[in-house]
């Protein structure tokens, strides 16, 4: 029996919510898991280097070179059953996938998306942009979503939601170091555990 989940990690950029993770991992707060990979389409995202300075493999697809989504999404499909991965974390992973690959991991791939889901969500609603769309809205609470990823964009269950006050005088920037800090880094340790938690009891 199982007495971990292996769980991958795909980010495209800086890599703080993996940084959440890893410490969240260091912590003992996430008991029933551990991050084995950490998968980039970007070869030079930070998100390696913090992969590195924690002994974790990675793998890199760079989307510059490997220009085929279809090869692309097949090479990171190898590397993950390569590493017998359980549980795959979407923390920054600027590639929409097909529904090909969501079916594989079906139940046992997870993202996190910066708005309270249904708000602000779907395809092109990514990074700053969310925030953007968040402050011309009006809206005075956001937050941040875990979610299970299928075939449609945002559009999986949701597994933690966490709210965040919009402040007089947001910008985009602000807000989504808000939303980091105050929802983000700590719901997605969080789903983490609760996830590999109940695959641990199926396994």
């Amino acid at each position: 029996m199982l007495n971990k989940i292996r769980v991958a990690v795909l980010c495209s950029g800086g890599g703080t919510n993996l940084q959440a993770i890893l410490d969240a991992q260091t912590a003992g707060k996430i008991a029933s898991g551990e991050v084995a990979l950490v998968v980039s389409d970007n070869a030079g995202a930070y998100a390696l280097e913090r992969a590195k300075g924690a002994g974790v493999a990675t793998a890199v697809f760079d989307r510059r070179e490997v220009r085929d989504r279809t090869q692309r999404e097949q090479a990171i499909l190898g590397a993950l059953r390569q590493h017998k991965i359980g549980l795959v974390v979407l923390a920054g992973f600027m590639t929409i996938l097909s529904e090909a690959f969501t079916r594989e991991y079906e139940g046992r791939m997870i993202n996190i998306h910066p708005s309270l889901i249904p708000s602000f969500c779907g395809p092109g609603f990514y990074g700053l942009k969310v925030h953007e769309a968040a402050l011309a809205r009006g809206v005075k609470v956001t937050g941040a979503t875990v979610h299970y990823v299928n075939e449609v964009c945002d559009g999986g269950p949701i597994i933690l939601q966490k709210a965040v006050a919009v402040e007089e005088g947001d910008t985009p920037e602000t807000l989504q170091k808000r939303v980091m800090r105050q929802a983000e880094w700590q719901i997605l340790p969080q789903a983490v555990e609760l996830v590999c938690k109940a695959l641990l009891k199926k396994a």
